[in-house]
């Protein structure tokens, strides 16, 4: 038999093979591959396993993995494009529409009307829409102590994942200290900035905003929240407080909860925050 006649056949039994009944059902059937949490320990042999063990206990960073010639192993390459493609959805992605009925936040939008405009023009998501300014003055709770906004950021795998125990954790830890909450209510397309125009519309004394960081390929689910008391136009972001890393590898949502409403008693106290903030606070320590 010659080459011509060998290449011939299976072609054609390629042609089978795609035409059969089977073959339909699997195209259209979705098929899912399972890949393990736990770290990798692609490193074969090796001449000290403990501190590839150690470093890889202190560090979310992809080492220890081992290599197949030049090129990292096919489990760990797959699990890259996986994070990749987690981080690439968690920016692109809304939060559901669901998940904040289900919460009970109204949404309100910024002058970023699409995801390009809102990475491409920093301004537009730093104001409030025509829209969300006008509900704001008709229906935001005005003099507050604090205003919690919720702001899908960066990520807004971060929000699903973190403010169903945050928020209610955050709220509660407030009221128990006698301080005055006004409704939360969620931003799309929201910068930090945003916080100031709310502030300014509800007459709060203090606002945070629940906000998903950019992902990486650790997580896609980090939350930031910023904090800032009586913010004006000559704010700047020194006035801001930050506490990152908010998630289940970080510091958790329940227990960032707690500790939120603890530094915001703090710094109503103080009636300031960011540097000047933490500058206090070291003295008083």
């Amino acid at each position: 038999m010659d080459i011509q006649e060998i290449v011939q056949r299976v072609v054609d039994e390629v042609k089978r093979n795609m035409n059969s009944p089977k073959n339909d059902i699997d195209q259209n059937k979705e098929e899912t591959i399972n890949f393990p949490e736990e770290r990798i320990k692609g490193v074969d042999k090796p001449h000290n396993a403990a501190s590839i063990e150690r470093a890889q206990s202190i560090t979310p960073a992809r080492i220890g993995i081992g290599r197949t010639g030049t090129r990292m192993l096919t489990t760990s390459y797959l699990q890259f494009l996986i994070d990749h493609a987690a981080a690439q959805d968690a920016v692109l992605r809304d939060v559901s529409d669901d998940f904040l009925q289900n919460m009970g936040l109204h949404k309100l939008e910024t002058r970023a009307n699409d995801m390009k405009s809102y990475l491409m023009d920093l301004d537009a998501g730093r104001k409030l829409s025509d829209e969300a300014i006008k509900y704001l003055e008709k229906n935001g709770e005005k003099g507050k102590d604090v205003q919690i906004i919720v702001c899908d950021g960066l990520s807004s795998s971060a929000v699903e994942a973190n403010v169903v125990d945050l928020l209610p954790a955050l709220i509660q830890g407030l009221k128990l200290k006698n301080i005055s909450v006004a409704k939360p209510f969620f931003i799309k397309r929201a910068r930090v900035w945003v916080q100031d125009e709310v502030a300014a519309i509800v007459n709060c004394d203090l606002v945070i905003s629940l906000i998903g960081e950019r992902p990486g390929l650790n997580t896609d689910e980090s939350l930031s929240a910023y904090m800032i008391y009586r913010p004006t136009e000559k704010t700047v972001e020194a006035d801001r407080t930050v506490i990152s890393n908010i998630h289940k590898d970080g510091q958790t949502s329940v227990e960032a909860g707690a500790y939120l409403s603890d530094l915001i008693e703090q710094m109503l106290r103080a009636k300031c925050s960011g540097v000047t903030f933490a500058q206090q606070r070291n003295v008083n320590m």
